[in-house]
């Protein structure tokens, strides 16, 4: 994983980082004594600033990342430059694109992007390849390998079998009450676009369900949104 050339990273202090990795990712305390030695060594600390590339699709993936603070948005994008969120990478996860990349020898097929300022420590590959023949770093990335795929699958599902107003009302209600976001950033989140979004926030907020101002979503009526999350709407 590299930074997009626009977005430079700066280096971070690994003496006062080494103990809040571990905070993070437990499984690093069951390793063996040589082979945490190894991997705290080898380690890559880099602070990075929000909206940066951290890797971008056919890019070649040189390292595993271990997020210490922040959150990484991995998206797929289209030709048209339209965005389908797969999932993020917060403290303690795991990216499943840089793991199958990794095992697989492949180059990226996805696009990560910083949504805060983030520290992260970078195991480059050669050692990542050595910590897999430790037993609990193994099981620790196939099992959050596994989760990955659970949430992946739920995505598709969602995208496959449920309406685009239910999905918004669902995005909505996970965001709190009141909302500081655009109709653009929604649409993201979605997999959309910003006329379908909008037309959709209009008619939610026509039912009373929102009010929306500039950049701002208010939930008026949660049960509402809620029937509507659950049901779709009765709309053709």
């Amino acid at each position: 994983m590299t930074t997009h050339p626009d977005s430079p990273s700066t280096p971070s202090t690994p003496s006062t980082d080494s103990e809040r990795l571990e905070d993070c990712y437990p499984v690093l305390a069951a390793l063996s004594a040589p082979a945490r030695v190894r991997l705290l060594r080898a380690a890559q600390w880099m602070r990075v600033p929000s909206g940066a590339m951290l890797f971008d699709d056919l890019q070649s993936c040189e390292g595993f990342p271990f997020v210490i603070e922040g959150s990484v948005r991995v998206s797929k994008y289209a030709p048209s430059g339209r965005e389908l969120p797969l999932y993020r990478v917060g403290p303690g996860e795991t990216c499943i694109i840089s793991s199958s990349c990794l095992l697989g020898h492949e180059d990226y097929n996805a696009r990560g992007v910083t949504e805060a300022d983030t520290l992260l420590m970078m195991l480059p590959k050669p050692v990542f390849d050595e910590m897999l023949g430790e037993r609990p770093f193994r099981e620790f990335i196939f099992h959050l390998f596994a989760e990955r795929i659970a949430d992946l699958m739920q995505l598709i599902e969602e995208v496959a079998f449920r309406k685009l107003d239910q999905r918004l009302a669902t995005l909505l209600l996970g965001k709190g009450r009141l909302l500081h976001v655009t109709h653009q950033q929604l649409a993201d989140e979605l997999g959309s676009v910003r006329e379908i979004v909008s037309r959709l926030l209009k008619n939610l907020a026509d039912q009373g369900l929102v009010r929306l101002a500039r950049e701002q979503v208010e939930i008026l009526d949660p049960a509402g949104l809620r029937k509507l999350s659950a049901e779709g709407s009765s709309k053709p």
